[in-house]
């Protein structure tokens, strides 16, 4: 699918989806048969996706309309019927009584030129974009037949540091170098909260007692989190608060739904958009959030979903994924960008680091052994952080769903552990973009009071952005979840729950 069409998809609201559609059928050419047919100009450039094969068209009196067979089904145009892919194989003919205009080897000559691949069927050209990217392009399928992560035809080379260079790319042989070759002396210890799923009356008072200003860096300025919001029963009132507060909101999808293999092993390129652009698109609408601040995401149980997953990401404009465990090491890695030995450039992986509780490794706070004493949890924090502290300096992420403060001895140690590190003055608490941005422009200690993307100071904001003092209250049916959600927010209300494919609640 191109680059055009995954644009009015998943970023125009419904009316205007329509409209581009039909100014989109004003451009197919009118064949006078009284048949049904296909778009002429995809023949002459060789490509016949299973989207371009499931239109058609029919043209009346000079007016061409334009059709579409439901999801799965492709045209059949000597059928004049819509078919399962399978039992169709005529995808490159315009109408009944054309034939395919080439040679094999004419048509193989005609892909090099166009810098594309030729498909099994040695009839279709489709460009090498769209090898391994979740949906078939070849009507045989052969585009998506060797797309498994151990066996990727797109799969980038080893780590090459002569060739990857900041800031828009950074990779180590072993994972575990410094950026600008640092001596850990002079680098701080970063440390980056994150926290997942929904943001409501359930977590706010944790939020808000933990961010209330008494825990600060260096310069003074309040430390911030990371939070990846997932949009069933967010508020998105609370949510444009802790953005106009200094921390980062990212996403974690629309749905999070189960079952857990559904991201990794059937989610396609457009299911991508649908949960992650999708929820992009609502945090911009219901808590005014800039889409381009809007960096990073989540994948929910940490199920990455490889190509299809990052071609979303690179499409948006994601600048980081932060859903890969790494292995547990003493030495920690540092994130990376995905260049080498991950597919597509310029984005950057905010790696998981696991932590070592009771000889057990555990990706997050919350999945560690759930029988620890509150004395136990801060031996835990403080044991992983002096690993980071004592190594090489990678940040020390603590990640983890608010709902594991409802342990008031967790709550008690994990505050502990903040006044403890706090008192060192290399630490600092920045959220993930923020990381990311010292590793773009590696900077010394001495020099970090200055350091622009860490300070505090205002940023200028629409009056739209700064959140309303009584936001409305938007009782609305979900049709999806089959029953009634509360949604606040400062914006106007919308029609309906907002789901994915219905972003914005328009009905």
């Amino acid at each position: 699918m191109g680059t055009l069409v995954k644009t009015f998809l998943w970023f125009a609201v419904a009316n205007l989806i329509i409209i581009i559609q039909d100014a989109f059928a004003h451009q197919i050419k009118c064949i006078e048969s009284g048949r049904f047919y296909r778009n002429p100009k995809t023949e002459a450039d060789l490509l016949w996706s299973s989207d371009e094969c499931s239109r058609y068209y029919l043209c009346l009196d000079g007016e061409v309309f334009n059709f579409q067979c439901s999801s799965g089904l492709v045209f059949d145009v000597d059928k004049q019927i819509c078919e399962a892919k399978d039992k169709v194989n005529n995808c490159d003919k315009v109408t009944e009584s054309s034939s395919s205009k080439t040679t094999s080897s004419e048509q193989s000559d005609q892909c090099e030129l166009k810098n594309q691949i030729k498909c099994s069927n040695n009839k279709t050209c489709i460009p090498n974009d769209y090898i391994c990217d979740g949906s078939q392009d070849c009507p045989d399928g052969s585009d998506e037949a060797q797309c498994d992560p151990n066996k990727d035809p797109k799969g980038a080379s080893l780590c090459d540091p002569s060739k990857c260079l900041l800031p828009n790319c950074f990779c180590s042989k072993n994972g575990t170098e410094i950026p600008g070759h640092f001596h850990p002396n002079d680098v701080p210890q970063m440390v980056l909260i994150t926290f997942e799923d929904s943001i409501n009356d359930d977590n706010i008072d944790y939020f808000s007692s933990l961010f209330a200003g008494k825990y600060v860096n260096p310069n003074n300025c309040p430390i911030a989190a990371t939070f990846f919001v997932s949009h069933q029963y967010t508020n998105y009132f609370f949510t444009q608060r802790l953005w106009n507060h200094g921390h980062e909101i990212a996403v974690h999808s629309v749905t999070h739904r189960l079952p857990e293999e559904w991201w990794s092993e059937n989610a396609t390129v457009e299911d991508w958009f649908d949960e992650m652009v999708g929820q992009a698109n609502i945090l911009n609408k219901f808590s005014n959030i800039r889409l381009s601040e809007i960096e990073g995401l989540r994948v929910p149980f940490l199920r990455i979903g490889w190509n299809r997953q990052y071609l979303m990401m690179k499409e948006f404009g994601f600048q980081y994924d932060s859903s890969i465990v790494a292995p547990y090491t003493y030495v920690p890695l540092w994130p990376y960008t995905m260049d080498f030995k991950m597919p597509h450039k310029c984005l950057w992986q905010m790696v998981i680091n696991q932590l070592e509780a009771l000889d057990i490794s555990c990706a997050t706070l919350d999945s560690c052994p759930s029988e620890l004493s509150g004395q136990e949890i801060y031996q835990t924090l403080m044991r992983n952080f002096n690993r980071h502290y004592s190594t090489n300096k990678a940040p020390f992420g603590i990640h983890l769903q608010a709902s594991w403060f409802e342990n008031s001895e967790y709550l008690a140690a994990f505050q502990q552990f903040l006044d403890n590190i706090l008192s060192k003055p290399d630490v600092w608490f920045v959220t993930n973009s923020q990381a990311i941005d010292w590793m773009q422009n590696p900077t010394p200690l001495k020099k970090l009071l200055k350091f622009r993307p860490w300070d505090c100071r205002k940023r200028l904001k629409r009056p739209q952005e700064i959140a309303c003092q009584v936001p409305n209250t938007c009782h609305l049916v979900s049709r999806a979840l089959k029953e009634e959600i509360e949604l606040q927010t400062c914006n106007e209300c919308p029609k309906r729950y907002p789901w994915v494919k219905n972003e914005f609640g328009i009905d």
